[in-house]
């Protein structure tokens, strides 16, 4: 096991680089199944997540390399179209071979996924997708197998505007007969990214940013070089950490349209934002953030991925905020964790009332999910004394060199092995 000692109290200064998207790099492996070529996947973040996908890639028979923060995926060999539960256990996002495996084989067994406990996260809006693309679908003993002769265009509407959902149907129907039209998709930049990388590939898909996206289906596609977009959320958090310890953080290789709400909040609780082309500036020097309302909403809402740190900097607020999640019921683990550290929270339903107070002290706590992580250790960047975060492999989930990258900038924080 490994954990973090942070010792708190030192403003953040300098510039930080953003790594590639980790939500972007998952869908995109997994769309290097539609065809026996290979493909190079450009900017590709060092994670657990990553590196869990790989490992189904490789588990299914692709050959995977990696070189500096590049992979590239040759999948000419696929010898399988099922992926077990070990595998699967380790993140939900392994259910996003799914639609590429199906749309290329026409059939696919997975196990149900695991991943962060947020809350709960069914599949029956990837299912209901593909059985209306023609699939035929069986859930039984743990597995969901999933059939198709041929997959045929449909006009599908997502009870919800669900992610993963709107990414396995986007891949299911590429290699489908005829027109698909996904109504009450997901917005998410992400699915954006994954658009331009099936397209370059031979796809013919539009609307992605938009709630209706329409693909035609096509024959066959191409080997390509992609670059991935950097990650929004990495970025969103390196603010909040300026923010939380009175620094000042020049955020890199970042594109602002895709914080927009992060960032109007940011600008609501008194920070000095200035943003540039491909860059964002935080000023918090010689002030106390004043409090927020925030409540999560699929994008171009406020992101549930960034509530955890943005209610960590809420602690510290001269005033009350409400911070109400809609996303994810279980979203609030990291509350007993920050109660711990001496802040003023109390939950009532969805709504997380914080009372600022002048100062969070250190205590040892647990990062229970990637962004619970994320908030404990924004929070021990800013308290008295010195904290010890467990839990850390969480963290490890969604953040490169997190600890490399927090010591440039001034942050007193030590990764400890067992």
């Amino acid at each position: 096991m490994e954990r973090f000692f942070i010792t708190g109290g030192n403003p953040l200064q300098g510039s930080v680089r953003v790594s590639g998207s980790k939500n972007a790099t998952l869908p995109i492996l997994a769309a290097c199944l539609l065809h026996g070529a290979p493909d190079i996947i450009r900017q590709a973040p060092a994670l657990k997540d990553v590196e869990t996908m790989c490992d189904v890639l490789e588990y299914l028979g692709a050959r995977v390399k990696k070189e500096g923060d590049s992979i590239t995926v040759d999948t000419t060999h696929i010898h399988s179209v099922e992926v077990g539960e070990e595998l699967m256990r380790r993140m939900r996002a392994s259910n996003l071979v799914l639609g590429p495996l199906l749309g290329r084989f026409h059939r696919v067994r997975i196990s149900h996924p695991g991943g962060c406990n947020i809350g709960s996260r069914p599949m029956n809006l990837h299912l209901k997708g593909l059985r209306a693309l023609g699939a035929r679908i069986e859930e039984k003993f743990g597995y969901i197998n999933v059939v198709a002769d041929r997959l045929e265009g449909a006009k599908i509407h997502l009870d919800v505007p669900s992610v993963g959902a709107t990414e396995n149907i986007m891949m299911a129907a590429v290699l489908a007969r005829g027109t698909t039209v996904i109504r009450n998709a997901a917005r998410e930049p992400e699915i954006v990214d994954l658009q331009n990388f099936l397209n370059r590939m031979g796809a013919r898909i539009k609307g992605a940013g938009t709630d209706v996206i329409r693909i035609e289906g096509v024959e066959h596609l191409e080997s390509v070089e992609h670059t991935v977009i950097p990650d929004r959320i990495e970025a969103g958090t390196h603010l909040v950490a300026a923010a939380i310890t009175g620094g000042e953080v020049t955020v890199t290789n970042v594109i602002p349209e895709h914080l927009e709400a992060v960032l109007a909040k940011l600008k609501e609780m008194g920070f000095q934002v200035e943003v540039g082309d491909d860059w964002i500036h935080l000023n918090a020097r010689d002030m106390r953030p004043r409090p927020v309302d925030i409540k999560t909403l699929p994008y171009p809402g406020f992101p549930t991925d960034m509530q955890p740190q943005m209610m960590a900097l809420a602690c510290l607020a001269e005033g009350t905020s409400v911070i109400t999640e809609t996303i994810f019921e279980n979203r609030f683990k990291h509350v007993s964790e920050l109660l711990r550290m001496g802040a003023d929270i109390k939950v009532e339903g969805q709504a997380a009332i914080v009372r600022g107070v002048k100062k969070l002290t250190g205590a040892p706590v647990m990062a229970t999910d990637l962004r619970a992580g994320a908030a404990l250790v924004l929070a021990a960047f800013a308290a008295e004394n010195g904290s010890v975060i467990e839990g850390v492999e969480h963290i490890d989930r969604g953040y490169e060199k997190i600890e490399q990258k927090y010591t440039a900038l001034g942050a007193r924080i030590i990764r400890v092995s067992d």
